[in-house]
């Protein structure tokens, strides 16, 4: 059983940025590629970025290519997503997920375990 906590998010004007941490209990985290997935009111849940064991080969998104970067620290147990110039339309509920046994994928079915999410609110 993996258990997964998010911080990090709040509310920011456009242009601003946002780093969540998601900490995560497991003593093999390095074996989990991570993910972070968001949703939106009334939208399915959408892929925003994954990372491999290594911290290698991160996949992003289209939507926040260029503007948001994931990274992990296997010393913490702790995935990160910087996420710079915010736009109203990034506001969402972001949650990480662990997946086992699988490489970076952006399929919400492949991960095994998941965070309560953090709410990101961006103003216009």
């Amino acid at each position: 059983q993996v258990q997964l906590v998010e911080s990090g998010g709040g509310l920011v004007q456009a242009g601003g940025s946002l780093r969540l941490s998601c900490a995560a209990s497991a003593r093999t985290f390095i074996r989990y590629t991570m993910g972070w997935f968001r949703q939106a009111p009334g939208k399915e849940r959408e892929f925003v970025a994954a990372i491999s064991w290594s911290g290698g080969n991160p996949s992003y998104a289209d939507s926040v290519k260029g503007r948001f970067i994931m990274s992990r620290d296997n010393a913490k147990n702790t995935v990160y997503l910087q996420m710079d110039s915010l736009k109203p339309e990034d506001t969402a509920v972001y949650s990480c997920a662990a997946a086992l046994r699988v490489g970076v994928t952006a399929s919400p079915s492949l991960y095994n375990y998941w965070g309560q999410g953090t709410q990101v609110t961006v103003s216009s």
